[in-house]
């Protein structure tokens, strides 16, 4: 069995999953086990359903057509039936992606569709749906020498104390051949995160291994029309909003029940870390003054409760 830590959980996989980091320290045993099953097509009584998946109590079927089902069990395991001819690098995807993100809902943890950088002992996000360019700009400010702490989507959850904390993803960063090329990281490029896209895993400079405290989180957006380039903070119900809206499978918070978790935990980062909207434009070249906007916000920013 391969093993590796996602998200603060002990992963113990039959099937290779590129893109993570092996946990070379496992030890005991894991807190979710992945492995190939026979899975049926359908949910016998399923509470709810759509086109690919369905719903029965703490199972939750999830079809990918000519790659594979997956049947997930209680947030504690991923069976997988590979469908003929399907490419094990295709497999690996969706078990990272979509499986283990329902899986995070199943065990009622907050998911975000983000990525996320060491900023002064804490973590910054960067929320947006696919393509919003999280992937690229965090790969950027790990460029100028920011740790790098999840790349695709954040756990949260709440200390003791109250405070929100995020865990490390354990993956490496996924980028298009455009962003390496125009970020100059060819020479850190991994093999294809699937056999027919021109994405690619890249080895980060550095990345975070323990959770860290949640400090700003930004919802990016466009610069167009009437929004203009810069920062802005919205009024605290539309960021209670902003934080549902960028759940990692947003449906899932109503099905699964989870709706007063994911308020409880925006109001936690709206008191400890603030959440904001980035306006910039979606080119290459305003990568750099996107990043100084950046760095004179974080620089304007009140220190963390308790830092010295």
């Amino acid at each position: 069995m391969h093993r590796y830590r996602v998200a603060g959980l002990a992963v113990a996989s039959d099937i290779e999953l590129p893109g993570l980091y092996g946990d070379g320290a496992a030890g005991g045993d894991p807190d979710v086990t992945i492995a190939a099953a026979a899975v049926p097509p359908t949910l016998e009584a399923a509470t709810e359903a759509g086109p690919t998946w369905a719903i029965r109590g703490d199972r939750f079927l999830l079809r990918v057509p000519s790659i594979a089902r997956f049947l997930l069990g209680g947030g504690a395991s991923i069976a997988y039936e590979a469908e003929p001819g399907a490419d094990a690098d295709d497999i690996a995807a969706f078990l990272l992606g979509a499986a283990f993100g329902v899986l995070l809902h199943q065990r009622g943890l907050v998911v975000l569709h983000a990525s996320a950088v060491e900023v002064d002992g804490r973590a910054a996000l960067f929320l947006g749906a696919s393509g919003a360019g999280k992937s690229t700009l965090a790969a950027a400010l790990a460029q100028r020498g920011r740790r790098l702490v999840t790349d695709d989507f954040c756990v949260v959850s709440l200390g003791a104390d109250g405070r929100p904390r995020v865990s490390p993803d354990g993956r490496l960063p996924k980028l298009w051949a455009q962003s390496i090329t125009q970020l100059d990281l060819a020479d850190r490029q991994g093999r294809p995160v699937r056999g027919r896209l021109s994405k690619f895993y890249i080895e980060p400079v550095e990345a975070v291994a323990e959770a860290l405290p949640t400090g700003p989180v930004y919802a990016l957006r466009e610069a167009r029309g009437p929004l203009p380039f810069g920062i802005e903070q919205p009024n605290v119900v539309d960021a209670a909003l902003l934080l549902r809206q960028n759940a990692y499978r947003p449906r899932l918070v109503t099905q699964m029940d989870q709706g007063a978790t994911y308020f409880q935990v925006a109001a936690a980062i709206g008191n400890h870390g603030g959440v904001y909207f980035l306006t910039r434009p979606m080119d290459f070249a305003a990568l750099p003054a996107t990043i100084e906007t950046l760095e004179q916000h974080w620089r304007s920013l009140a220190p963390p409760v308790g830092a010295a």
